[in-house]
């Protein structure tokens, strides 16, 4: 089945996608600062998300992972 009708494969490609904006943001800032504006500027976008909202992101990275492990 493919990640976009999977609801569950979604949300993991969600949350992979702006831990890796955010860790190379962090390793690499030019790399992703350089496009702000359309459709690179996704990444950006999640850039930030992941840097603001490192909390958050870090709590429903281990909620997935637990998920995947125990529940699926």
């Amino acid at each position: 089945m493919s990640a976009l009708f999977n609801f569950q494969s979604l949300l993991t490609v969600v949350l992979l996608l702006i831990c890796t904006c955010a860790y190379i943001r962090s390793m690499a800032p030019s790399l992703v600062d350089r496009n702000k504006v359309g459709f690179l500027g996704i990444f950006w976008k999640c850039a930030r998300i992941g840097e603001r909202k490192s909390p958050y992101v870090g709590f429903c990275c281990l909620v997935m992972a637990a998920s995947l492990l125990f529940w699926t």
